[in-house]
Formats: structure tokens, C-alpha cells, sequence
């Protein structure tokens, strides 16, 4: 069994029945609220893409996608990893001017992930993405998106918690700023993580900027694939969840990249193939609009907001036996 924790004394808030509707009340209001401020149009998306295109997301490079044949097809399909490149062809497609984006409900399976409190082989997700314009890439149109994304979060709080009696609202009133260098010249002797319990504990809620780069110390705070975040200008939404006493990312997010910082990117990490891929091509030659867009976890944001202990309370997913048997000895009921 992989890494679980208990918490002492642990019983859900709401059973089984009003789980599932906390749960629609989350989804329903949170992206209508989302939509609204950052001005997106639901659209469909693919559960699956060739792996010649190059839209499928390589994450940290290392995971596999699961893949099939098609009958009558030469090439296998690929379930998506995400759909952080795939949304930005989308927008160009699709004729989405500046000030305008898209949101969509992405599902993917991620076989490689280790199981626990709060990852799960299931990922669902608000994948969205948004057009700016090149003078836009920077810092300050971060700050202004993750700001309201963090007031959408907070405002679909308010309203699960005046719905549901005995949920607690565990959202800062702020969001913190800080860098992933910063994190390190704070905590020069703890790993990436313990970083972020430090840093969360004290602020509540944070933007985690600058992910992917390599730090001072030659390391990197964590992996981001090479073409899709400028990793100067991304970010995690982070907050506290004092019920796992951890830090507890909702949020992927950042400026994509441009011609410039793609090249820079993919030669840094020893994959420069891939700008023979179309979608790579494409942002080479200045084919695809200049955007903003990341992924904001469905289960994660539900299982913080309904003060739950295990993702498995809020999403379906296959557990490992002895996972399913140590929760339900502690009143931790998987669906």
C-alpha cells in the first residue's frame, strides 16, 4: 500500500448521499464563476489524440499515457495527460479573439502515479485557456488571473458552506506570491515539499511561481514539461488543508510559452525533437495565438472544500486492497 494518512478521529462531514450533492454544488457554481471572470466558453475536448501530433501534455516526461489500437488505423491513440497544448490549438481553431478562452471538463488516466490522501490513477480536471496578447506575457497578468481564480475558489466556498452544516472554510482571505527560488533561500535544508508545508502553514494560501527552472542549488523545485509553461511566468495554486496538515495544490497554471522561450526550453532539458512535432511548428512560426490557461482540480477542489480525507471520498477510481481496508477502518468511506 502506498503512503496513506489517517487522521485522528476522522468522520465525514456529510454522508454518502449529500456528498454527491456538495459535490454538484461545487462543479455547478465554481465554473460558472470561473467562466464569468476570466470571460470562457465551455467547449468539448478530446478524451484521446495521436501521438504524432504532439498535443498530448509529456508532464514530467517520464509518464506513460495509456494507449490502444483503432481498427483500421496505423497509429495507437493516446488518453491525455492533460490538455495544455491541445487547448491552444483549440482557441486558434476555433476563431476565440483576445479577452476571450474556453473551458472544458478533461478526464485522464495517469498509470504511473502513486497512490495516496490525495493522488489517484482518475484525473479530473477544468482545463482552460485563454488568448492575451504578446505584451501581456508577464508577470502582472499572472498575478491578476490567479487572484480571481483564488476569489472563485472563495466565493464557491461561502456557498457550500451556507448549504451544508459542519463544513469548515478553510480559505486564506489572501493569496501569497512567492518564487520557487525564494522558497529555497527560505528553507536551503528541507526538499520541494516540505518547502511548501513550511511556507503554507504560516500563509494559508499560495502562487508558487517559476516552476520547472533550475534553482540556485542546481536542483528544480519540480518537473514541468518544456513546451507548454514559460517557466518563468507559471505557477501552482497552493493552499493549506489543515485536516492532512499539508500543502495541497489545486492548480496548475501559467503563460505559455512563445517562440523564443520554447526553443530555450526544449534544448535545456534534452528535447529538441520535438519541435519537428505540428503543434511545435506551429507556435515556431507564430501560427498559434500567445495565451494563458492551466488546470484546476476537480476532485482536489471538492474533497479541500467538503473537508474530506481521501480523494476516493469524492471521485471513482481503483484502490489497491489494503488502501480500501485501511480506510474504511478509519471511517474513511471510498466510493
Amino acid at each position: 500500500m502506498e503512503q496513506i494518512k489517517i487522521p485522528d478521529g476522522y468522520h465525514s462531514d456529510l454522508n454518502l448521499h449529500d456528498t454527491q450533492v456538495a459535490i454538484k454544488t461545487v462543479k455547478d457554481f465554481f465554473q460558472q464563476t470561473l467562466s464569468q471572470k476570466l470571460n470562457l466558453l465551455r467547449v468539448s475536448a478530446p478524451i484521446f489524440v495521436s501521438p504524432s501530433s504532439g498535443l498530448n501534455d509529456n508532464l514530467n516526461g517520464v509518464e506513460r499515457p495509456v494507449s490502444f489500437d483503432i481498427k483500421g488505423q496505423d497509429e495507437n491513440a493516446e488518453i491525455v495527460h492533460s490538455l495544455a497544448k491541445w487547448k491552444r490549438y483549440a482557441l486558434k481553431k476555433y476563431g476565440f479573439a483576445h479577452g476571450e478562452g474556453l473551458y472544458t471538463d478533461m478526464v485522464a488516466i495517469r498509470r504511473d502515479e502513486d497512490l495516496d490522501n490525495i493522488h489517484s490513477v482518475y484525473v479530473d480536471q477544468w482545463d482552460w485557456e485563454a488568448v492575451i496578447k504578446k505584451e501581456q506575457r508577464e508577470l502582472a497578468t499572472l498575478k491578476a488571473v490567479v487572484r480571481k481564480i483564488y476569489n472563485a475558489m472563495k466565493e464557491t466556498q461561502r456557498i457550500v458552506c451556507s448549504k451544508f452544516d459542519g463544513l469548515e472554510n478553510n480559505f486564506a482571505d489572501e493569496i501569497t506570491f512567492v518564487t520557487t527560488q525564494e522558497l529555497e533561500d527560505l528553507y536551503p535544508d528541507d526538499e520541494p515539499k516540505e518547502r511548501e508545508n513550511k511556507f503554507l502553514r504560516k500563509h494559508g494560501a499560495a502562487c508558487i511561481m517559476q516552476i520547472g527552472k533550475v534553482l540556485e542549488s542546481g536542483m528544480r523545485h519540480d518537473g514541468r514539461a518544456p513546451d507548454y509553461d514559460d517557466w518563468e511566468l507559471n505557477a501552482d495554486i497552493v493552499v493549506y488543508y489543515p485536516l492532512l496538515d499539508c500543502a495541497f495544490e489545486l492548480s496548475s497554471m501559467g503563460i505559455r510559452v512563445d517562440e523564443n522561450s520554447l526553443v530555450s526550453q526544449v534544448n535545456e532539458a534534452g528535447c529538441s525533437e520535438r519541435l519537428e512535432l505540428d503543434f511545435h511548428k506551429m507556435i515556431l512560426e507564430k501560427k498559434l495565438p500567445y495565451t494563458i490557461g492551466g488546470g484546476i482540480g476537480q476532485s482536489r477542489l471538492c474533497m479541500y472544500m467538503l473537508n474530506k480525507a481521501h480523494i476516493g471520498e469524492v471521485q471513482q477510481s481503483v484502490w489497491p486492497d489494503d488502501m480500501i481496508k485501511t480506510c474504511k477502518d478509519a471511517n474513511i468511506n471510498l466510493m
